[in-house]
């Protein structure tokens, strides 16, 4: 049984669990490994925020920094530059929540400033000793995610003593500083990171054995929307596969998504809304059905 949360804040309130939230992705970027380019115009930028939010969307994910494996940083100045601006123009057109995709402490500042009301700290606070202050002063929900190293090295041959054990211990650690230093852990969102350091094995076991992280008390996000164990898994069946933006690879998203639900997941972190909500809704009907009804 997956259990319920309810995240308030503000004039905020998150009911996690009993219906699967959708976190539509909006990358201000022109390097991301899907859609790279695609939004990085402003105007266009703007647009699809307000499909992703028409679509069902129930929180939007702007980011102005590629993670995909082997990227390079930005600099805070140009990673403000590119989401600010998009941030403040959508918080007047959408009523859903924004979140703000960054490592860095001033552009989670500067972002909930425009209008964003929720942290995703893809480096759990590892890589800007601020980022846990930005948190506990503005009082927003914060996403810790684990990842091996940084997005430059994290899939150069990722190895874990105990995959499970390592990450939840990863996870528990990074609630523990982020409560220490103020944030509320009725608002602490984890992450176990698909495709952040992870073999094409690794990220199955994630998805199959999510319910080994329940015990960390926080509702659970996945972001495993075209992500290249996808495209790996596919390639030999489907050429198409080798272009994440190709059917196939949407198609295997979504077998991912259902199976995350199943499994324990409150929040998927997606690109294409429209079809994770007709995912979502057919899921969370499976949900329902009890334990006992299989015996």
């Amino acid at each position: 049984m997956i259990k319920n949360y309810d995240i308030f804040w503000a004039d905020r309130h998150l009911q996690l669990g009993s219906r699967t939230c959708i976190m539509g992705i909006l990358n201000v970027t022109p390097d991301s490994f899907s859609d790279g380019g695609k939004f990085f115009a402003f105007d266009r930028a703007v647009a699809h925020a307000e499909k992703l939010a028409a679509d069902g969307a129930d929180i939007l994910d702007v980011g102005g920094e590629s993670t995909r494996p082997f990227s390079d940083a930005v600099t805070e100045e140009e990673e403000t530059r590119r989401v600010v601006p998009v941030i403040e123009a959508v918080a007047r057109r959408v009523s859903i929540p924004i979140s703000i995709d960054t490592t860095k402490a001033g552009v989670a500042r500067r972002a909930i400033d425009a209008g964003a009301s929720i942290i995703n700290d893809i480096g759990a606070l590892r890589m800007d000793a601020g980022m846990v202050k930005v948190a506990a002063a503005s009082g927003v929900p914060l996403i810790l995610m684990h990842m091996l190293g940084t997005p430059k090295t994290m899939q150069v041959s990722p190895v874990y003593e105990d995959l499970l054990s390592d990450i939840s211990a990863f996870l528990a650690a990074a609630i523990d500083q982020a409560v220490t230093h103020g944030v509320l852990r009725s608002r602490i969102i984890i992450d176990p990171g698909i495709g952040f350091g992870k073999t094409i094995r690794d990220n199955l076991t994630l998805i199959r054995c999510m319910n080994t992280f329940a015990s960390l008390d926080t509702p659970i996000l996945i972001g495993p929307s075209r992500k290249s164990f996808i495209r790996n898994l596919l390639k030999a069946a489907d050429p198409k596969g080798l272009d994440p933006d190709a059917d196939s690879m949407e198609i295997g998203t979504q077998a991912i998504v259902a199976a995350g639900i199943l499994n324990g997941a409150h929040i998927l972190r997606v690109h294409d809304v429209a079809q994770t909500l007709t995912t979502v809704k057919i899921m969370d009907a499976m949900k329902e059905i009890p334990d006992a009804s299989c015996h």
